[in-house]
């Protein structure tokens, strides 16, 4: 998943400091309402828990199915949306198998990858999004999601908390029962709270601030290329 303003009618028109609360609500209710009208298409018709990733292992959708099998008494009948294309069809079935086996298959819809301008409808229609990878070097969907309204539950470990920045609840990716306790946290009474330090820490990210960002990813993915390279 590639950053990118225009996920969200671009950042510098959030201009989330200039807006008072009242207008940053009624913007995102609008888009939320518009937003889950478009999902419907996709069998996600209910609210909805979200994540967003390419389906490698180390991107842990396996954990959150598990945390899912854990926290989905107190979730109120949510689905689950994994989007996302999977980058080998037998682990993508080893997932719906787990899913099965949790007896939580009903709740889960597979969407399977979508174009980024239709991502950013799953962002602003969930009630939250999950991303319990257990490896980035930065996290971009973390940001996504913040600057489309959407609250964010990640891991705490590898470059997630520095990203969101004290803007998300975060939890142990290799623990379910900690994923499943930081899910049932974020949809509880502090949502608002936690959407409204989402947008605040999207807003942080000017195009310098990320353009920044993701060059260090780049150069650090070209310096691990050539280590692998070099031990050959």
């Amino acid at each position: 998943m590639h950053w990118s303003f225009q996920t969200y009618d671009t950042l510098s028109e959030l201009r989330i400091a200039e807006w008072t609360r009242e207008a940053q609500r009624d913007r995102l209710a609008r888009d939320a309402a518009a937003a889950r009208a478009h999902v419907a298409s996709h069998g996600v018709t209910k609210p909805f828990v979200l994540f967003v990733s390419s389906l490698w292992p180390y991107k842990n959708c396996e954990g959150l199915l598990r945390a899912w099998a854990l926290a989905r008494g107190e979730l109120g009948g949510r689905q689950l949306a994994v989007v996302g294309a999977p980058r080998y069809e037998s682990y993508a079935d080893s997932l719906r198998s787990l899913a099965a086996e949790l007896g939580i298959a009903s709740d889960v819809v597979f969407v399977g990858g979508v174009p980024l301008e239709e991502t950013v409808h799953f962002y602003r229609a969930a009630d939250l999004f999950v991303y319990p990878s257990l490896n980035e070097t930065f996290g971009l969907p973390i940001l996504e999601a913040m600057a489309c309204g959407c609250p964010v539950v990640t891991s705490d470990i590898s470059a997630m908390p520095e990203t969101a920045g004290g803007a998300a609840i975060l939890a142990d990716p290799k623990e379910p029962a900690a994923i499943a306790k930081a899910i049932v946290e974020a949809v509880g009474p502090g949502r608002d709270h936690l959407r409204e330090l989402g947008l605040k820490r999207a807003s942080q990210f000017t195009w310098a601030a990320t353009a920044a960002s993701t060059l260090d990813v780049y150069r650090e993915s070209a310096e691990r290329r050539q280590h692998r390279q070099n031990q050959k």
